[in-house]
């Protein structure tokens, strides 16, 4: 990474294991995302007060978008200024840590978790300085979420994606559309940055997002065959040959992601966030059936 610029990325990537990073500006600092629960945040907290003591006067935090997983730590930054796009800010609101999410994720802890909003929030896009480093904030959203965000230091070369990049995994479109992911990739290839923060998996380069916008293209392509032929979304899903995408992890995304492509083709499928992980799980179960059929 750049000079003053940290990364802290989680392993595996999987649910629910993002990545953040802080970027200083010597007597000041600004955290890129927080983490999905208390004590990861805490820890991450702890883990770059040791690399740097920046860490120690954070003033400014950005929430790339309102998945939990990227905010739900925001109340261990206390009296930071706590900046993102309108729509995140409209949508953390809207979906604070349930029973339903506890279920779904049951290696995090979610107690004592109160959703922290933006204090301050834009539309389209936000430059910041931090001491005398410029930060660009891009809203790209809708695209994963309604309100994504990119965070781009030009004069560094460094991009923090946000989860506009899974890097090796399967994405999930819980917005769209995809069309305007793929308009993301093309904005950050676009800048020429040559590191590049993804939201989830370890450190990417260009190529891997050129990769990965292939990968939207890819599934476009195959979905709209399957939307044309009048076959049922979720048959869709399942009737498309991963490829070369086969060893990307989170696979059963696919159902939604395709149900996002059926949409933008004009498709009247909808889904809560439950019914989307029951597709999900629906996929996960069809595919362990055909593995043993075969």
């Amino acid at each position: 990474m750049a000079d003053g610029i940290w990364a802290y990325l989680q392993p595996d990537g999987g649910w629910g294991w993002s990545n953040a990073g802080l970027i200083s500006g010597g007597e000041t600092s600004l955290l890129v995302d927080t983490l999905f629960d208390l004590k990861l945040t805490a820890q991450m907290l702890d883990d770059l007060r040791r690399a740097t003591k920046s860490a120690e006067a954070i003033e400014t935090v950005v929430n790339t978008h309102a998945n939990g997983d990227h905010c739900f730590g925001n109340a261990l930054v206390a009296g930071a200024e706590v900046v993102a796009s309108r729509a995140c800010a409209q949508e953390m609101v809207e979906t604070p840590p349930s029973r339903f999410v506890q279920r779904i994720f049951g290696s995090f802890s979610f107690e004592g978790i109160e959703v922290v909003p933006p204090t301050r929030t834009f539309e389209g896009g936000l430059q910041l300085t931090v001491g005398d480093r410029r930060v660009d904030l891009v809203e790209v959203g809708p695209a994963h979420t309604r309100g994504d965000t990119l965070v781009h230091l030009p004069d560094d070369g460094v991009v923090f994606t946000g989860d506009i990049l899974f890097h090796g995994g399967h994405p999930i479109v819980w917005a769209g559309p995809v069309s305007r992911w793929i308009d993301a990739c093309d904005t950050i290839l676009h800048w020429d940055a040559q590191t590049i923060v993804p939201g989830h998996g370890p450190m990417a380069t260009p190529a891997a997002l050129e990769a990965f916008k292939g990968y939207f293209e890819w599934l476009t392509r195959e979905s709209t065959a399957r939307f044309e032929a009048g076959m049922p979304a979720s048959e869709a899903a399942l009737d498309i040959d991963l490829g070369p995408y086969r060893e990307w992890s989170d696979p059963e995304r696919m159902a939604v992601n395709v149900r996002s492509i059926y949409r933008e083709l004009g498709s009247d499928e909808r889904g809560d966030a439950v019914g989307l992980l029951g597709a999900m799980a629906a996929w996960e179960t069809a595919n362990r059936g055909r593995a043993r059929a075969t």
